[in-house]
């Protein structure tokens, strides 16, 4: 959908919303796979362990600062009613409140991994362990929120990148299943039954819901907006 750009700063602030979003998915989804995938046990001459590790934290930070700028850019960004609070409680927003809601609650399971590593002698390594892995569940919260409030969605390269996003994940949990010493058939069921839920719910919903016209209006954008889009006539244009 057509909407004019209010003024320049906006358009930036839409622009570096878009990209940090993107960049955010990317290297959530290397974290994800890196940590499904329990990659940091291997380790060879030419590839020391530490090199794992080191990769897998600094991509954690760098998503979690690419994260923050991608917040501070849509709260900026006059085009949408988003406030900081938005961004923290999850389905607060009047803007799209269940897909900005899940963007939300993955931002704060991030936040609860940052913080309960800084405090993980005082929370214990059981505690710890768990918050870490119920931070894994940021991933399809990203995946569901960026397709349910990106610009792009419709675009075939916004796709092709879910595509390989899922594709990454889904390698990384066959490896953990196949490598894993001690698995039970109830985790192996489970390990692989939930990707191919995610699988079957993408195929089912997206062509009905972000790729259907009248999206903007279903997935909660105030009338106002969608109203202005219809009635601003500029050159400098964005979708929505």
């Amino acid at each position: 959908m057509p909407v004019a750009a209010v003024g320049s700063s906006s358009t930036a602030y839409w622009y570096l919303t878009r990209a940090t979003g993107v960049v955010s998915l990317l290297l959530l989804t290397l974290v994800v796979a890196l940590g499904v995938a329990d990659v940091a046990r291997y380790s060879s001459p030419y590839w020391p362990r530490f090199l794992t590790d080191g990769v897998h934290k600094r991509a954690s930070l760098l998503a979690l600062v690419f994260l923050c700028i991608h917040i501070l850019t849509s709260v900026l960004d006059t085009y949408a009613p988003i406030g900081l609070m938005d961004a923290i409680i999850p389905f607060h927003s009047s803007y799209r409140p269940f897909w900005l809601g899940l963007g939300a609650a993955a931002f704060d399971l991030l936040l609860a991994v940052l913080i309960t590593s800084l405090l993980r002698a005082r929370v214990g390594a059981e505690n710890w362990r768990l918050v870490h892995w119920l931070a894994y569940a940021c991933w399809p919260l990203a995946v569901f929120h960026g397709l349910g409030t990106g610009s792009d969605v419709r675009q075939t390269w916004m796709l092709a990148l879910v595509a390989i996003c899922v594709a990454v994940v889904l390698a990384a949990v066959w490896v953990r299943v196949r490598t894993a010493e001690s698995v039970t058939a109830g985790t192996r069921a489970l390990a692989v039954g939930l990707p191919a839920v995610l699988l079957l719910v993408l195929a089912v919903w997206l062509p009905g819901g972000p790729l259907a016209p009248g999206w903007a209006r279903r997935a909660g954008t105030p009338l106002k907006l969608i109203a202005g889009a219809h009635s601003t006539v500029s050159t400098g244009t964005r979708s929505r």
